[in-house]
């Protein structure tokens, strides 16, 4: 039977959700709840996939002037999917989609960001064959830091230092509520480079009150002032510091490294993976290697996070 792509609208948000949960490569960020926080800022155009009457797929996607995104609001995308889903039932999804899109009459190409390994329950990676088969072009490559905290590389010297100091000052790490004062100390920290951060405050709490389970601030203190701090985002697999932060305090007494190091040794112990995030610019094609240096330190190593293009009609 041919498979059916529908758009997805909103009262099929519970339907939505449900499938997330249950999928074999979806996360919290592909909830409802999460991708409509910034819903005026795209045209939301997620797609459903159902056969013989079962939701078998769903992709979380944007258009924004003749190109189709999954999705540009999130940092991975792509078909998200359950136990059912084969090598050969992608490809007919992948098939349906192309029909679909085309028959828009608007859609000239597609940006694919695929869903990195470290996030899946099972693996998952039949869409990057059928992305393979459709004459997708990969052209954008990050590269991102993971720590295997069962399997973790020794950390550097820099790294001991850092720690040491900070146990001698006093530092003390836990969960914090402190989201004011560790937002104002990260936009210090990126209104010297130029930037700010994805995320304003309001946000930021909106999605915590939202997501209580999956979005934690941890806060590193001295004399019970917050002076570093990482906002984690947490999913089944993968435990991930969305923000870095320290004040001068912070960085004087390498309080950032001795929480990081906590949260690996101590209280993501039992995660399959700490994630770092990228530390690639211009679309993967510069290397920001002072970054990824500091992340390394704490004994991670590479992933690469991949965009393709797929342009509509070019299916072989």
């Amino acid at each position: 039977m041919v498979m059916e792509i529908l758009r997805y609208t909103p009262e099929h948000a519970q339907d939505w959700d449900a499938f997330v949960d249950n999928s074999r490569n979806g996360t919290f960020l592909f909830r409802r709840g999460y991708m409509d926080y910034h819903a005026d800022r795209f045209t939301d155009h997620s797609l459903m996939a159902w056969k013989q009457g079962k939701l078998v797929a769903l992709l979380p996607a944007n258009e924004d002037a003749g190109t189709f995104w999954s999705h540009q609001g999130l940092t991975y995308g792509g078909w998200v999917y359950g136990d059912k889903m084969g090598g050969a039932m992608m490809l007919d999804l992948f098939a349906a989609m192309t029909a679909y899109l085309a028959e828009l009459g608007t859609i000239e190409r597609m940006i694919y960001k695929v869903v990195p390994g470290i996030y899946h329950r099972v693996p998952s990676e039949e869409d990057l064959y059928a992305l393979f088969r459709s004459g997708a072009r990969l052209f954008r490559r990050d590269i991102a830091t993971v720590v295997v905290p069962g399997a973790r590389l020794p950390i550097r010297s820099g790294k001991k230092g850092n720690i040491k100091k900070a146990r001698k000052a006093g530092v003390e790490v836990r969960l914090s509520q402190d989201l004011s004062a560790y937002h104002a100390i990260l936009s210090d920290v990126l209104a010297r480079h130029g930037a700010t951060p994805v995320h304003s405050l309001a946000e930021l709490g909106l999605l915590m009150r939202r997501f209580p389970d999956n979005i934690k601030l941890y806060g590193a203190y001295l004399d019970n002032t917050l002076v570093a701090g990482t906002i984690l985002f947490e999913t089944p697999q993968v435990a991930h510091t969305q923000y870095l932060a320290a004040s001068e305090a912070g960085r004087a007494t390498g309080a950032l490294d001795f929480l990081l190091d906590w949260l690996i040794r101590e209280e993501y112990r039992g995660k399959n993976y700490f994630s770092f995030g990228i530390s690639t610019e211009s679309d993967g094609a510069v290397l920001n290697e002072g970054l990824i240096a500091q992340k390394e330190g704490f004994g991670g190593t590479a992933i690469v996070h991949d965009f393709h293009e797929y342009r509509i009609g070019s299916a072989r």
